[in-house]
């Protein structure tokens, strides 16, 4: 990440209060996890598909569907509504908007996390929208498109856990609960790179938990099992406005850009995929898509870099 202070106290108190307000049954309605969901129209000439298309891309026009893995485990970024059966949030949205101006369908997929950043997808999927972060591991053997949404990565603690007030040594030693193989575990193994962004590791000599999900670190945490859990700033907002017993502490730890990926391994090619996601992306950065969605889902923008 670019070089930057960390945010103020004031910014803060704006994003946590509105962070995760996720819109009330207005996303795109989707199939269930493992269906091939059919929720979007092609507009015509409008659309990618309309035009000359080549490899992956010229496949998935001719099948009319774009399959994406996601992670359900994640409000407001992505969550499966159990009373509709649909997917929602942030991320669907944007996965959505960008098969609507592909020309084609979308269907989903829930691999683990691991799986997905592993690359050699060998077809499962065609593309990754699930706020992943294009860390320089993961660009080995990942196409990530320009940056789509920031988030704020926040230190959450017990509601009542008066200990931890300086990030910088409050922290130092302690049992920190993290999503294995995520940004947050490799920032408190001070191993995070991306070119182009710079960290602060002010957390030193932390004994890491992994789990499979941010949330199920979470849960810990409300158990008592942890001195606390490294998130996304939403995934932790929505998970205090569950009513859950735990509370943010202290300015963001870093902020993380989150792309669009593709399999560099695919055959045929997704680069020509890619390179028409990364020009939807830029439109829709452009047009105020994305920021509409975010104000939506988050309460506030978060697709400008802080």
């Amino acid at each position: 990440m670019r070089t930057r202070p960390l945010i103020a106290a004031s910014f803060l108190a704006l994003v946590l209060p509105l962070a995760a307000c996720g819109g009330d049954g207005s996303s795109t309605a989707t199939e269930e996890p493992t269906g091939g969901g059919q929720t979007t129209e092609a507009t015509g000439d409008q659309t990618v598909c309309a035009g000359e298309t080549t490899d992956l891309l010229k496949e998935i026009c001719d099948k009319g569907v774009l399959t994406v893995s996601t992670d359900p485990a994640y409000p407001p970024q992505s969550s499966l509504n159990e009373q509709t059966g649909d997917f929602e949030g942030f991320d669907i949205d944007v996965a959505t908007e960008i098969a609507k101006r592909l020309g084609v369908d979308v269907a989903w997929e829930t691999p683990q996390w691991d799986v997905i950043t592993a690359g050699s997808w060998n077809g499962r999927w065609d593309t990754t929208v699930g706020s992943m972060t294009p860390t320089n591991d993961r660009q080995e053997v990942l196409y990530f498109t320009q940056p789509y949404n920031y988030t704020p990565a926040v230190v959450v603690t017990l509601a009542d856990d008066d200990s931890v007030n300086d990030l910088s040594t409050d922290l130092d030693g302690k049992k920190i609960g993290v999503c294995s193989g995520c940004t947050y575990e490799q920032f408190l193994n001070k191993d995070l790179t991306i070119d182009g962004y710079t960290f602060d590791f002010v957390i030193d000599d932390a004994k890491v938990s992994g789990y499979d999900t941010d949330t199920t670190a979470l849960q810990d945490l409300a158990n008592g099992r942890l001195d606390a859990v490294i998130t996304s700033v939403t995934t932790a907002q929505g998970y205090i406005d569950a009513g859950n017993p735990v509370k943010i502490v202290g300015d963001p730890v870093f902020y993380e850009p989150l792309s669009v990926g593709f399999d560099k391994s695919s055959d045929p090619s997704s680069e020509s995929l890619f390179e028409a996601v990364d020009q939807i992306v830029a439109d829709m950065h452009a047009d105020g898509t994305l920021t509409a969605m975010s104000n939506e889902w988050y309460g506030l923008d978060l697709t400008t870099q802080q």
